[in-house]
């Protein structure tokens, strides 16, 4: 990140004490910032102050995290912003203070906007699993660790994504992207109540299939149901939807139902669907 703040005060360092450096003890948001706003900010904020109220922390002040931002921002218009709340700094153990002083960092990178593609890429299945826990569930926590390990079974430039199974067999998410698949007008996702993260693209995508009355599924879903699959696509905060060409030898092309999501996403202001 170019900026940050901790806690309000521009700085780049924080305790060695800190339960977020020391367990993951807290939680984290990536936004988008395009025409130098923060893109579906309500939306980031709500996950936030969810998790924050998932994990004990006290809710954080959305007016001072809105402020925030808009200092981190200033003058740029295109980059990503990131809000960081951990639990703060505490003894040595596990167990968290009795009264606890979160860490509140904001920071922001300024990027290039790049011409958004519409040819699709090539993913793969990850052999790491995501592990199922339903007190964490959902929410974007810290530890990320298994996703780390899923990104590191692949060099090849020429894989986009991978697929992340739980020990159930089933497809929960990508490594760091939600998953859709379409079958019969029918637009299917992985019901996320044991593991994985709701994204906020994710969600954006379910609210414009409903109100252009497509039928949306959240549902257990294996690699026979990926393979039988009209399409596939991935989403996510930064990216956008992203329609997958090619998984485990299979090709796919982007239906009309996908092709329907993507303009209802362009016209939210997802420019990244614009193709």
């Amino acid at each position: 990140m170019d900026r940050w703040l901790v806690n309000g005060a521009q700085k780049a360092s924080i305790s060695l004490e800190d339960r977020g450096f020391s367990y993951g003890d807290g939680l984290f948001e990536t936004i988008a910032v395009r025409a130098g706003k923060c893109r579906f900010l309500d939306a980031h904020l709500q996950r936030l102050q969810g998790g924050c109220s998932r994990l004990g922390l006290a809710e954080q002040p959305t007016d001072t995290l809105i402020a925030e931002l808009v200092a981190a921002i200033a003058h740029s218009k295109h980059g990503t912003a990131k809000i960081i709340i951990t639990r703060g700094c505490g003894p040595r153990g596990y167990r968290p203070p009795t009264n606890p002083q979160p860490t509140r960092i904001i920071g922001y990178q300024e990027s290039t906007a790049g011409s958004p593609g519409s040819s699709g890429v090539q993913i793969r299945y990850c052999t790491t699993l995501i592990s199922r826990n339903r007190q964490t569930a959902g929410i974007k926590s810290l530890n990320r660790l298994e996703q780390v390990l899923a990104q590191s079974e692949w060099n090849d430039p020429g894989i986009a994504e991978g697929l992340m199974l739980n020990d159930k067999g089933e497809v929960v998410c990508g490594t760091m992207t939600n998953l859709f698949c379409s079958r019969d007008n029918v637009l299917l996702t992985p019901n996320l109540s044991e593991c994985g993260i709701r994204g906020v693209m994710r969600q954006q995508v379910i609210e414009v299939a409903r109100a252009a009355d497509i039928t949306v599924k959240e549902c257990a879903i294996d690699k026979r149901d990926l393979m039988h699959a009209d399409d596939l696509f991935l989403t996510n905060s930064l990216l956008g939807l992203i329609t997958v060409a090619e998984l485990d030898g299979r090709r796919y092309s982007p239906s009309a139902l996908t092709t329907e999501i993507k303009l209802g996403l362009c016209a939210l202001g997802v420019e990244e669907c614009a193709a």
